[in-house]
């Protein structure tokens, strides 16, 4: 009996206390976004990481708000998919690798092409410069220049410069995402 009235009070609790949200993290290949998901997840970084094929889905839970992430993979041949993850989500994560500056035209394109999809308006965008750990990272103020992200008008847009690794600014990265779950 004690059992059944548990199970009755968290299924009561579940439905006044729980805030469920879906996120896409996308962005090139060797960015960080699986590192990201499993910082977030399991609270580690893992020095062997394989790149995503395709997606990964994986359910966290921070607090009362449960998150589906949705990784997708970052190569060519997966960046048309990106669309499809995106429809519907409470905010679109757009991992950056902020030491690679060869890849940071290719960035902004792919970052502007997603965001022209009909689809995707209105979406909040959340542009992570991963990997601030690194000589040469791009700072904050830097990545906004090089992603153009001043010139995005049509939707709110943050950026945050994150190391995944070493566990840099993830709280405020997380505090964001959780706000845009909830609706705030």
């Amino acid at each position: 009996m004690a059992a059944f009235i548990q199970a009755v009070l968290d299924w009561l609790r579940s439905l006044f206390f729980k805030t469920e949200m879906e996120l896409t993290l996308v962005g090139l290949q060797n960015s960080g976004k699986t590192t990201l998901v499993n910082v977030i997840a399991l609270g580690q970084f893992s020095e062997d990481m394989i790149p995503t094929v395709g997606f990964n889905m994986r359910k966290v839970t921070k607090g009362s708000v449960t998150m589906k992430l949705w990784d997708i993979g970052g190569q060519p041949r997966f960046r048309s998919m990106w669309e499809r993850y995106c429809r519907g989500v409470n905010a679109i994560v757009f991992v950056v690798d902020a030491a690679d500056h060869e890849k940071m035209d290719a960035a902004r394109t792919e970052l502007r092409n997603l965001l022209d999809k009909p689809q995707l308006t209105d979406i909040p965008v959340l542009v992570l410069g991963n990997k601030n750990d690194l000589p040469g990272a791009l700072t904050v103020e830097e990545l906004i220049d090089a992603m153009n992200l001043k010139q995005i008008a049509s939707r709110e847009v943050s950026c945050y410069s994150i190391s995944a690794k070493n566990q840099v600014n993830i709280d405020i990265t997380l505090q964001w995402l959780i706000k845009k779950g909830k609706g705030k």
